[in-house]
Protein backbone atom coordinates (compact mmCIF):
# COMPACT_ATOMS: atom_id res chain seq x y z
CA UNK A 1 0.00 0.00 0.00
CA UNK A 2 1.11 3.58 -0.67
CA UNK A 3 2.48 5.45 2.31
CA UNK A 4 -0.11 7.82 3.85
CA UNK A 5 0.81 11.41 3.03
CA UNK A 6 0.19 14.77 4.67
CA UNK A 7 -1.42 17.61 2.75
CA UNK A 8 1.99 19.27 2.49
CA UNK A 9 3.65 16.13 1.15
CA UNK A 10 1.00 15.75 -1.54
CA UNK A 11 1.50 19.29 -2.83
CA UNK A 12 5.29 19.15 -2.57
CA UNK A 13 5.55 15.88 -4.51
CA UNK A 14 3.15 17.13 -7.20
CA UNK A 15 5.46 20.10 -7.85
CA UNK A 16 8.83 18.36 -7.61
CA UNK A 17 10.57 18.51 -10.99
CA UNK A 18 13.90 17.10 -9.86
CA UNK A 19 15.62 16.09 -6.61
CA UNK A 20 19.36 16.29 -6.02
CA UNK A 21 21.26 13.69 -4.02
CA UNK A 22 21.51 16.15 -1.12
CA UNK A 23 17.71 16.30 -0.95
CA UNK A 24 17.32 19.72 -2.55
CA UNK A 25 14.33 19.83 -4.90
CA UNK A 26 13.53 21.90 -7.95
CA UNK A 27 9.86 22.89 -7.64
CA UNK A 28 7.45 24.14 -10.30
CA UNK A 29 5.66 27.36 -9.31
CA UNK A 30 1.95 27.77 -10.09
CA UNK A 31 1.58 31.40 -9.04
CA UNK A 32 4.11 34.14 -8.46
CA UNK A 33 3.09 37.42 -6.82
CA UNK A 34 5.32 40.48 -6.95
CA UNK A 35 5.05 43.95 -5.41
CA UNK A 36 6.89 47.25 -5.33
CA UNK A 37 9.92 45.58 -3.79
CA UNK A 38 10.61 43.66 -7.02
CA UNK A 39 12.87 46.30 -8.61
CA UNK A 40 16.05 44.47 -7.57
CA UNK A 41 14.87 41.19 -9.11
CA UNK A 42 14.02 42.85 -12.43
CA UNK A 43 17.40 44.58 -12.43
CA UNK A 44 19.07 41.21 -12.00
CA UNK A 45 17.16 39.87 -15.00
CA UNK A 46 18.16 42.87 -17.10
CA UNK A 47 21.84 42.41 -16.25
CA UNK A 48 21.66 38.80 -17.42
CA UNK A 49 19.56 39.50 -20.49
CA UNK A 50 16.68 37.37 -19.22
CA UNK A 51 12.93 37.81 -19.54
CA UNK A 52 9.93 36.64 -17.50
CA UNK A 53 9.30 32.96 -18.27
CA UNK A 54 5.55 32.89 -17.51
CA UNK A 55 4.05 36.38 -17.31
CA UNK A 56 0.59 34.78 -17.39
CA UNK A 57 1.29 33.16 -14.01
CA UNK A 58 2.77 36.30 -12.44
CA UNK A 59 0.66 39.06 -10.86
CA UNK A 60 1.77 42.37 -9.39
CA UNK A 61 0.55 45.13 -7.11
CA UNK A 62 2.29 48.07 -5.39
CA UNK A 63 1.45 47.84 -1.70
CA UNK A 64 4.38 48.45 0.66
CA UNK A 65 5.37 51.97 -0.37
CA UNK A 66 2.07 53.47 -1.54
CA UNK A 67 0.15 56.22 0.28
CA UNK A 68 -3.22 55.49 1.85
CA UNK A 69 -4.44 59.09 2.06
CA UNK A 70 -4.85 59.25 -1.73
CA UNK A 71 -4.36 57.30 -4.94
CA UNK A 72 -1.91 59.86 -6.34
CA UNK A 73 1.51 58.57 -7.34
CA UNK A 74 2.87 62.03 -6.45
CA UNK A 75 2.04 61.32 -2.79
CA UNK A 76 4.51 58.43 -2.56
CA UNK A 77 7.13 59.62 -0.06
CA UNK A 78 10.75 59.89 -1.23
CA UNK A 79 12.29 59.68 -4.68
CA UNK A 80 13.64 56.15 -4.22
CA UNK A 81 10.26 54.85 -3.10
CA UNK A 82 8.58 56.65 -5.99
CA UNK A 83 10.94 54.83 -8.33
CA UNK A 84 10.18 51.48 -6.68
CA UNK A 85 6.47 52.02 -7.32
CA UNK A 86 7.01 53.38 -10.83
CA UNK A 87 9.45 50.61 -11.73
CA UNK A 88 6.81 47.98 -10.99
CA UNK A 89 4.56 49.50 -13.66
CA UNK A 90 7.45 49.90 -16.12
CA UNK A 91 8.68 46.35 -15.61
CA UNK A 92 5.30 44.64 -15.68
CA UNK A 93 4.26 46.44 -18.86
CA UNK A 94 7.51 45.50 -20.54
CA UNK A 95 7.27 41.86 -19.48
CA UNK A 96 3.52 41.33 -19.98
CA UNK A 97 2.74 40.78 -16.30
CA UNK A 98 -0.69 41.84 -15.00
CA UNK A 99 -0.49 44.69 -12.49
CA UNK A 100 -3.29 45.82 -10.19
CA UNK A 101 -2.15 49.45 -10.05
CA UNK A 102 -2.98 52.29 -7.70
CA UNK A 103 -6.03 53.41 -9.69
CA UNK A 104 -7.37 49.92 -10.29
CA UNK A 105 -10.30 49.07 -8.00
CA UNK A 106 -8.67 45.65 -7.58
CA UNK A 107 -5.55 47.23 -6.09
CA UNK A 108 -4.57 46.12 -2.62
CA UNK A 109 -2.14 44.28 -0.42
CA UNK A 110 -0.78 41.32 -2.34
CA UNK A 111 -1.87 38.79 0.30
CA UNK A 112 -5.40 40.18 0.28
CA UNK A 113 -5.95 40.37 -3.48
CA UNK A 114 -4.56 36.90 -4.26
CA UNK A 115 -7.37 34.99 -2.53
CA UNK A 116 -9.88 37.75 -3.31
CA UNK A 117 -9.28 37.36 -7.06
CA UNK A 118 -9.25 33.56 -6.96
CA UNK A 119 -5.60 33.60 -7.98
CA UNK A 120 -4.74 31.54 -4.90
CA UNK A 121 -6.25 28.09 -5.26
CA UNK A 122 -6.02 24.72 -3.47
CA UNK A 123 -3.06 22.55 -4.38
CA UNK A 124 -1.00 25.42 -5.80
CA UNK A 125 2.60 26.28 -5.00
CA UNK A 126 2.54 30.07 -4.48
CA UNK A 127 5.57 32.31 -3.98
CA UNK A 128 6.14 36.00 -3.33
CA UNK A 129 9.06 38.11 -2.15
CA UNK A 130 7.37 38.70 1.21
CA UNK A 131 7.46 36.57 4.35
CA UNK A 132 3.70 36.72 4.88
CA UNK A 133 3.06 34.77 1.68
CA UNK A 134 2.14 32.00 4.14
CA UNK A 135 -1.30 33.68 4.17
CA UNK A 136 -2.34 31.93 0.96
CA UNK A 137 -2.05 28.51 2.60
CA UNK A 138 -5.50 29.14 4.09
CA UNK A 139 -7.10 27.97 0.83
CA UNK A 140 -5.17 24.69 0.82
CA UNK A 141 -2.07 25.88 -1.04
CA UNK A 142 1.62 25.64 -0.19
CA UNK A 143 2.78 29.26 -0.03
CA UNK A 144 5.92 30.86 1.33
CA UNK A 145 8.08 33.93 1.01
CA UNK A 146 11.36 34.16 -0.90
CA UNK A 147 14.29 36.57 -1.20
CA UNK A 148 15.11 39.02 -4.00
CA UNK A 149 17.51 36.69 -5.83
CA UNK A 150 14.93 33.91 -5.62
CA UNK A 151 12.29 36.27 -7.04
CA UNK A 152 14.56 36.81 -10.02
CA UNK A 153 15.04 33.04 -10.40
CA UNK A 154 11.29 32.41 -10.38
CA UNK A 155 10.64 35.23 -12.85
CA UNK A 156 13.20 33.73 -15.22
CA UNK A 157 12.38 30.02 -14.82
CA UNK A 158 8.98 29.56 -13.10
CA UNK A 159 10.78 27.18 -10.75
CA UNK A 160 12.75 27.31 -7.50
CA UNK A 161 15.28 25.19 -5.65
CA UNK A 162 14.21 24.37 -2.09
CA UNK A 163 15.11 21.98 0.70
CA UNK A 164 12.10 20.08 2.00
CA UNK A 165 10.99 21.35 5.43
CA UNK A 166 9.65 19.28 8.31
CA UNK A 167 5.96 18.99 9.08
CA UNK A 168 3.97 20.09 12.10
CA UNK A 169 0.27 19.75 12.87
CA UNK A 170 -1.52 22.20 15.15
CA UNK A 171 -4.85 20.77 16.29
CA UNK A 172 -7.23 23.25 17.88
CA UNK A 173 -9.89 21.34 19.78
CA UNK A 174 -13.25 22.64 20.94
CA UNK A 175 -14.92 25.90 20.04
CA UNK A 176 -13.76 29.50 20.21
CA UNK A 177 -15.77 31.64 22.59
CA UNK A 178 -18.00 34.47 21.39
CA UNK A 179 -15.90 37.41 20.28
CA UNK A 180 -12.68 35.40 20.06
CA UNK A 181 -11.12 35.58 16.60
CA UNK A 182 -8.54 33.88 14.45
CA UNK A 183 -6.08 36.63 15.46
CA UNK A 184 -6.54 35.72 19.11
CA UNK A 185 -6.11 32.04 18.27
CA UNK A 186 -2.80 32.51 16.48
CA UNK A 187 -1.44 34.87 19.14
CA UNK A 188 -2.33 32.26 21.78
CA UNK A 189 -0.53 29.60 19.75
CA UNK A 190 2.62 31.69 19.36
CA UNK A 191 2.54 32.54 23.07
CA UNK A 192 2.47 28.80 23.78
CA UNK A 193 5.16 27.55 21.38
CA UNK A 194 7.31 30.68 21.00
CA UNK A 195 8.63 32.59 18.00
CA UNK A 196 10.96 29.69 17.17
CA UNK A 197 8.46 26.98 17.97
CA UNK A 198 7.82 26.02 14.35
CA UNK A 199 11.20 26.86 12.83
CA UNK A 200 11.99 24.61 9.88
CA UNK A 201 8.42 23.29 9.68
CA UNK A 202 5.32 23.75 7.59
CA UNK A 203 2.27 23.91 9.86
CA UNK A 204 -1.00 22.24 8.97
CA UNK A 205 -3.85 23.63 11.07
CA UNK A 206 -6.61 21.17 11.91
CA UNK A 207 -9.33 20.42 14.43
CA UNK A 208 -12.90 21.61 15.05
CA UNK A 209 -11.97 25.22 15.84
CA UNK A 210 -10.03 25.59 12.58
CA UNK A 211 -12.79 23.96 10.55
CA UNK A 212 -15.27 26.42 12.08
CA UNK A 213 -13.24 29.47 11.02
CA UNK A 214 -14.21 31.43 7.94
CA UNK A 215 -11.63 31.64 5.15
CA UNK A 216 -10.80 35.13 6.36
CA UNK A 217 -10.11 33.79 9.84
CA UNK A 218 -7.93 31.06 8.35
CA UNK A 219 -6.06 33.64 6.28
CA UNK A 220 -5.20 35.49 9.48
CA UNK A 221 -3.96 32.32 11.19
CA UNK A 222 -1.83 31.24 8.22
CA UNK A 223 -0.54 34.81 7.80
CA UNK A 224 1.06 34.75 11.25
CA UNK A 225 2.52 31.26 10.96
CA UNK A 226 5.78 32.95 10.02
CA UNK A 227 5.78 34.67 13.43
CA UNK A 228 6.14 31.23 15.03
CA UNK A 229 9.13 30.56 12.78
CA UNK A 230 7.22 28.35 10.33
CA UNK A 231 8.04 28.19 6.63
CA UNK A 232 4.34 28.10 5.79
CA UNK A 233 0.88 27.52 7.22
CA UNK A 234 -1.86 25.46 5.59
CA UNK A 235 -5.49 24.45 6.05
CA UNK A 236 -6.99 21.59 4.06
CA UNK A 237 -9.62 22.80 1.58
CA UNK A 238 -13.22 22.00 2.48
CA UNK A 239 -16.76 23.18 1.72
CA UNK A 240 -15.97 26.54 3.30
CA UNK A 241 -13.05 26.93 0.90
CA UNK A 242 -15.10 25.98 -2.13
CA UNK A 243 -17.92 28.36 -1.22
CA UNK A 244 -15.41 31.20 -0.80
CA UNK A 245 -13.69 30.57 -4.14
CA UNK A 246 -16.79 29.93 -6.25
CA UNK A 247 -17.31 32.79 -8.67
CA UNK A 248 -13.97 34.49 -8.03
CA UNK A 249 -12.62 36.15 -11.21
CA UNK A 250 -9.68 33.78 -11.70
CA UNK A 251 -11.21 30.62 -10.23
CA UNK A 252 -12.35 27.84 -12.57
CA UNK A 253 -15.95 28.04 -13.78
CA UNK A 254 -18.55 25.78 -15.36
CA UNK A 255 -17.46 22.19 -15.90
CA UNK A 256 -13.89 23.15 -14.99
CA UNK A 257 -15.13 24.18 -11.55
CA UNK A 258 -16.66 20.76 -10.90
CA UNK A 259 -13.49 19.04 -12.06
CA UNK A 260 -11.35 21.27 -9.87
CA UNK A 261 -13.46 20.71 -6.75
CA UNK A 262 -13.32 16.95 -7.27
CA UNK A 263 -9.53 17.21 -7.40
CA UNK A 264 -9.34 19.55 -4.43
CA UNK A 265 -11.34 17.17 -2.23
CA UNK A 266 -8.38 14.78 -2.32
CA UNK A 267 -6.11 17.45 -0.81
CA UNK A 268 -6.36 16.18 2.73
CA UNK A 269 -3.90 14.49 5.04
CA UNK A 270 -4.35 10.73 4.78
CA UNK A 271 -5.35 8.73 7.87
CA UNK A 272 -2.19 7.38 9.41
CA UNK A 273 0.10 10.07 7.95
CA UNK A 274 2.73 11.23 10.44
CA UNK A 275 4.05 14.67 11.33
CA UNK A 276 7.43 15.54 12.77
CA UNK A 277 5.71 17.43 15.56
CA UNK A 278 2.18 17.93 16.85
CA UNK A 279 0.74 20.65 19.10
CA UNK A 280 -2.73 20.87 20.61
CA UNK A 281 -4.70 23.87 21.82
CA UNK A 282 -8.02 24.14 23.63
CA UNK A 283 -10.03 26.77 21.77
CA UNK A 284 -12.32 27.31 24.75
CA UNK A 285 -9.42 28.58 26.85
CA UNK A 286 -8.47 31.35 24.41
CA UNK A 287 -9.39 34.93 25.27
CA UNK A 288 -9.01 38.19 23.29
CA UNK A 289 -5.24 38.69 23.23
CA UNK A 290 -2.73 41.56 23.25
CA UNK A 291 1.04 41.58 23.02
CA UNK A 292 3.01 43.47 25.67
CA UNK A 293 6.63 43.01 24.48
CA UNK A 294 8.59 43.09 21.23
CA UNK A 295 7.84 39.60 19.94
CA UNK A 296 4.45 38.13 18.98
CA UNK A 297 5.01 35.41 21.60
CA UNK A 298 4.87 37.99 24.39
CA UNK A 299 1.07 37.95 24.41
CA UNK A 300 -1.53 37.66 27.15
CA UNK A 301 -5.32 38.01 27.46
CA UNK A 302 -6.25 41.68 27.23
CA UNK A 303 -7.72 41.60 30.75
CA UNK A 304 -4.58 40.01 32.25
CA UNK A 305 -1.55 41.46 34.01
CA UNK A 306 1.94 41.66 32.49
CA UNK A 307 4.10 38.76 33.69
CA UNK A 308 7.25 39.22 35.77
CA UNK A 309 10.43 38.34 33.85
CA UNK A 310 11.89 37.06 37.13
CA UNK A 311 9.47 34.13 36.93
CA UNK A 312 10.53 33.19 33.42
CA UNK A 313 13.28 30.99 32.03
CA UNK A 314 16.68 32.44 33.06
CA UNK A 315 17.75 32.67 29.42
CA UNK A 316 14.75 34.90 28.69
CA UNK A 317 14.88 37.26 31.68
CA UNK A 318 17.23 39.83 30.19
CA UNK A 319 15.33 39.87 26.89
CA UNK A 320 11.95 40.26 28.59
CA UNK A 321 13.28 42.92 30.92
CA UNK A 322 14.57 44.89 27.94
CA UNK A 323 11.17 44.56 26.26
CA UNK A 324 9.42 45.98 29.33
CA UNK A 325 11.85 48.88 29.43
CA UNK A 326 11.37 49.64 25.72
CA UNK A 327 7.60 49.40 26.03
CA UNK A 328 7.57 51.49 29.24
CA UNK A 329 5.60 48.86 31.14
CA UNK A 330 6.06 47.11 34.46
CA UNK A 331 5.41 43.57 35.75
CA UNK A 332 1.97 43.15 37.28
CA UNK A 333 0.51 46.09 35.39
CA UNK A 334 -2.87 45.26 33.88
CA UNK A 335 -3.16 45.87 30.16
CA UNK A 336 -6.53 47.54 30.69
CA UNK A 337 -4.64 50.28 32.58
CA UNK A 338 -2.38 51.02 29.60
CA UNK A 339 -3.40 53.97 27.42
CA UNK A 340 -2.75 54.22 23.68
CA UNK A 341 -2.01 57.04 21.26
CA UNK A 342 -2.62 55.29 17.91
CA UNK A 343 -4.92 52.57 16.65
CA UNK A 344 -4.37 50.88 13.28
CA UNK A 345 -6.95 48.56 11.73
CA UNK A 346 -5.71 46.99 8.50
CA UNK A 347 -2.76 45.01 7.02
CA UNK A 348 -2.53 41.65 5.26
CA UNK A 349 -3.36 40.09 8.64
CA UNK A 350 -6.62 41.91 9.36
CA UNK A 351 -7.63 44.16 6.46
CA UNK A 352 -10.46 42.09 4.99
CA UNK A 353 -14.19 42.80 5.04
CA UNK A 354 -14.86 40.45 7.94
CA UNK A 355 -12.23 42.30 9.99
CA UNK A 356 -13.78 45.68 9.21
CA UNK A 357 -17.24 44.39 10.11
CA UNK A 358 -15.97 43.19 13.49
CA UNK A 359 -14.36 46.54 14.22
CA UNK A 360 -17.38 48.53 13.01
CA UNK A 361 -19.69 46.52 15.27
CA UNK A 362 -17.70 47.81 18.25
CA UNK A 363 -17.29 51.36 16.92
CA UNK A 364 -20.97 51.84 16.03
CA UNK A 365 -22.51 54.65 18.06
CA UNK A 366 -19.28 55.36 19.96
CA UNK A 367 -16.46 57.90 19.67
CA UNK A 368 -12.70 57.53 19.54
CA UNK A 369 -11.25 58.68 22.86
CA UNK A 370 -9.64 62.10 23.09
CA UNK A 371 -5.97 62.05 22.20
CA UNK A 372 -6.18 58.84 20.14
CA UNK A 373 -5.51 58.85 16.39
CA UNK A 374 -7.29 55.88 14.79
CA UNK A 375 -7.13 54.85 11.15
CA UNK A 376 -8.85 52.12 9.14
CA UNK A 377 -7.08 50.89 6.00
CA UNK A 378 -8.97 48.34 3.86
CA UNK A 379 -6.80 45.58 2.44
CA UNK A 380 -7.94 46.23 -1.13
CA UNK A 381 -10.02 48.57 -3.24
CA UNK A 382 -12.73 45.92 -3.43
CA UNK A 383 -12.79 45.57 0.36
CA UNK A 384 -13.12 49.35 0.60
CA UNK A 385 -15.92 49.32 -1.96
CA UNK A 386 -17.79 46.55 -0.13
CA UNK A 387 -17.39 48.30 3.21
CA UNK A 388 -18.83 51.48 1.75
CA UNK A 389 -21.78 49.56 0.31
CA UNK A 390 -22.46 48.27 3.82
CA UNK A 391 -22.04 51.70 5.40
CA UNK A 392 -19.03 50.68 7.47
CA UNK A 393 -17.10 53.76 6.36
CA UNK A 394 -19.83 56.00 7.81
CA UNK A 395 -19.70 54.13 11.11
CA UNK A 396 -15.95 54.62 11.33
CA UNK A 397 -15.96 58.27 10.27
CA UNK A 398 -18.81 59.16 12.64
CA UNK A 399 -16.87 57.47 15.44
CA UNK A 400 -13.77 59.54 14.67
CA UNK A 401 -11.66 57.04 12.71
CA UNK A 402 -9.87 58.05 9.51
CA UNK A 403 -11.08 56.08 6.47
CA UNK A 404 -8.19 55.37 4.09
CA UNK A 405 -7.34 53.76 0.75
CA UNK A 406 -5.75 50.31 0.46
CA UNK A 407 -2.09 49.60 1.20
CA UNK A 408 0.25 48.13 3.79
CA UNK A 409 0.11 51.43 5.68
CA UNK A 410 1.06 51.46 9.36
CA UNK A 411 2.06 47.79 9.43
CA UNK A 412 5.59 48.97 8.59
CA UNK A 413 7.09 52.44 8.54
CA UNK A 414 7.94 52.83 4.85
CA UNK A 415 4.96 54.69 3.37
CA UNK A 416 4.29 57.78 5.44
CA UNK A 417 1.97 56.08 7.93
CA UNK A 418 4.07 55.86 11.08
CA UNK A 419 3.82 55.99 14.86
CA UNK A 420 5.96 58.80 16.34
CA UNK A 421 8.79 58.02 18.79
CA UNK A 422 7.61 57.05 22.24
CA UNK A 423 3.97 56.74 21.20
CA UNK A 424 1.93 53.58 21.79
CA UNK A 425 -0.06 51.79 19.09
CA UNK A 426 -2.74 49.11 19.15
CA UNK A 427 -2.31 47.44 15.77
CA UNK A 428 -4.05 44.63 13.90
CA UNK A 429 -0.85 43.90 11.98
CA UNK A 430 1.53 40.99 12.51
CA UNK A 431 4.79 42.28 14.00
CA UNK A 432 5.54 44.21 17.18
CA UNK A 433 9.31 44.39 16.70
CA UNK A 434 11.31 47.35 17.98
CA UNK A 435 10.75 50.22 15.53
CA UNK A 436 8.41 48.24 13.28
CA UNK A 437 5.89 51.11 13.07
CA UNK A 438 8.50 53.85 13.35
CA UNK A 439 11.67 54.62 15.32
CA UNK A 440 11.05 54.06 19.05
CA UNK A 441 7.34 53.35 18.44
CA UNK A 442 5.64 50.92 20.83
CA UNK A 443 3.45 48.38 19.07
CA UNK A 444 0.86 46.03 20.58
CA UNK A 445 -0.81 43.41 18.37
CA UNK A 446 -4.57 42.90 18.76
CA UNK A 447 -7.63 41.76 16.83
CA UNK A 448 -9.83 44.25 14.93
CA UNK A 449 -12.56 44.15 17.58
CA UNK A 450 -10.04 44.71 20.38
CA UNK A 451 -8.46 47.55 18.39
CA UNK A 452 -11.81 49.29 17.98
CA UNK A 453 -12.63 48.88 21.68
CA UNK A 454 -9.22 50.23 22.61
CA UNK A 455 -9.74 53.25 20.36
CA UNK A 456 -12.99 54.25 22.01
CA UNK A 457 -11.90 53.55 25.58
CA UNK A 458 -8.43 55.05 25.15
CA UNK A 459 -6.89 52.07 26.92
CA UNK A 460 -6.64 48.40 26.01
CA UNK A 461 -10.11 46.98 26.40
CA UNK A 462 -11.99 43.70 26.06
CA UNK A 463 -14.46 44.48 23.30
CA UNK A 464 -16.93 41.97 24.74
CA UNK A 465 -17.59 44.20 27.73
CA UNK A 466 -18.51 47.07 25.40
CA UNK A 467 -20.81 45.03 23.20
CA UNK A 468 -22.52 43.55 26.25
CA UNK A 469 -23.14 47.06 27.57
CA UNK A 470 -24.15 48.69 24.30
CA UNK A 471 -25.64 45.85 22.34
Amino acid sequence: MAKPLTLFEKIWSAHEIHREDDGTSLLYVDRHFIHDGSRTAYNQLAKRGLGVRRPDLTFATPDHYVPTTSRAFEDVEGEDRKDMVASLTRNTRASGVTEFGLNDIRHGIVHVIGPEQGLSLPGMLILCGDSHTSTHGAVGALAFGIGASEVAHVLATQALWQRKPKTMRVVVEGKLGDGVSGKDLVLALIAQIGVNGATGHVIEYAGPAIEALSIEGRLTVCNMSIEAGARAGMVAPDETTFAYLRGKPHAPSGAEWDTAVARWRALRTDPGATFDREVRLDAGSIEPMVTWGNRPSEAIPVAAAIPDPAASDPAQRKLLGAALEYMDLRPGQRMTEVGVDYVFIGSCTNGRIEDLRAAAQVARGRRVAAGVKAIVVPGSGLVRQQAEREGLDRIFVEAGFEWRHSGCSMCLAVNGDTVPPGKRSASTSNRNFVGRQGPDARTHLVSPATAAATAVVGRFADHRSLTRQGG
